[in-house]
């Protein structure tokens, strides 16, 4: 029954972006494709698809629990509580990718978007760190780092981006990798979470692949890190959420090191993104850099591939620990 969940998100997400991309097109709500030959008017906002098959596949979970008395070491108040923190880190997306709002502000604001999670005073306030040991945080944990989970998850996704496939894709790999160490664990709520996300991130998936027609925009890029964030908090395994975290932090640094300016590849004649003249800004122009220049679904594709490195790694320190 749990595949359900993924189902009901997946088949949500697939006729929800099916059917905004054409009324975005006549909204004007579009973005540039900046890696396609005259930068053609691409649908923009796709991530609504992804809380609405998210938001979806937790409701069914909910109504199944209700209804037919299944998942009963699932957490209802916790399911709520994370998608409120989902929901509202998706309504700062939306503002941003309607009216635009400052860098500083949009960086902390999915820290006020974990109240709820803060509110139900979620998670154990006891964490393993390696190579320290168990340090219990007390009432620092649900104050403080639940929130500054919330907030680093969500804006290393968001700059992590810009790539046909590229946001959806590593999405699915850190999510599903996520959802084997929950089911192995058995914490029914965050798997109940990170199914109903991926099968969002799939759906979606279907129209951002290369060449893309609908992109996510930061309301599905913001969405994807509140995801992670909020089911490891909820099922007590934050240790995986830092190791599928590494690519998108790695990206953090590069960019942390030349200003946070904005990154693309340049489209030249062999059909190959190639990393600017000017500098290195981020793992994507690294990659370019290093390879002499990659076509762009190859660049997505190994970048996912990057991802279930980390992926599968947080497995195994789950399941052979």
């Amino acid at each position: 029954m749990i595949l359900a969940i993924f189902g009901a998100s997946l088949l949500t997400a697939i006729i929800g972006a099916r059917l905004l991309i054409p009324r975005l097109h006549r909204a004007g709500i579009t973005g540039r494709d900046m890696h396609k030959p005259g930068k053609p008017a691409v649908a923009e906002m796709g991530g609504l698809a992804i809380v609405a098959g998210t938001g979806v596949g937790i409701s069914v979970a909910l109504a199944m629990m209700s209804f037919f008395h299944v998942f009963h070491d699932a957490n209802v108040v916790l399911l709520l509580a994370a998608m409120a923190t989902i929901l509202l880190t998706a309504l700062i997306g939306i503002i941003d990718d309607l009216l635009g709002m400052r860098q500083i502000v949009k960086a902390f604001l999915p820290a006020v978007a974990a109240l709820p999670l803060v509110a139900v005073r979620v998670g154990h306030t006891t964490l393993s760190i390696p190579f320290v040991g168990q340090i219990n945080f007390w009432i620092f944990y649900p104050l403080l780092l639940v929130p500054a989970g919330v907030m680093v998850a969500a804006n290393a996704v968001n700059m992590l981006a810009g790539f046909n496939g590229m946001e959806a894709g590593m999405g699915i790999i850190a999510l599903g990798s996520l959802a084997v160490i929950a089911a192995v664990i058995h914490e029914t709520t965050a798997l109940i979470i990170l199914l109903a996300g991926a099968g969002a991130l799939l759906g979606v998936l279907f129209f951002n692949w290369y060449p893309a027609k609908i992109m996510i925009g930061d309301v599905g890029t913001l969405s994807i890190g509140a995801l992670i964030a909020t089911a490891v908090i909820v099922g007590n395994f934050e240790t995986a959420g830092v190791i599928v975290i590494v690519p998108y932090a790695i990206d953090f640094l590069f960019k942390a090191a030349h200003g946070f300016p904005k990154s693309f590849g340049e489209l030249q004649a062999d059909g190959k993104l190639h990393c600017p003249a000017s500098s290195t800004v981020g793992l994507g122009q690294f990659i370019m850099k290093i390879t002499g220049g990659m076509k762009e679904w190859a660049l997505t594709s190994l970048l996912m591939g990057i991802e279930l490195i980390f992926g599968v790694l947080a497995i195994a320190v789950y399941v052979w620990r």
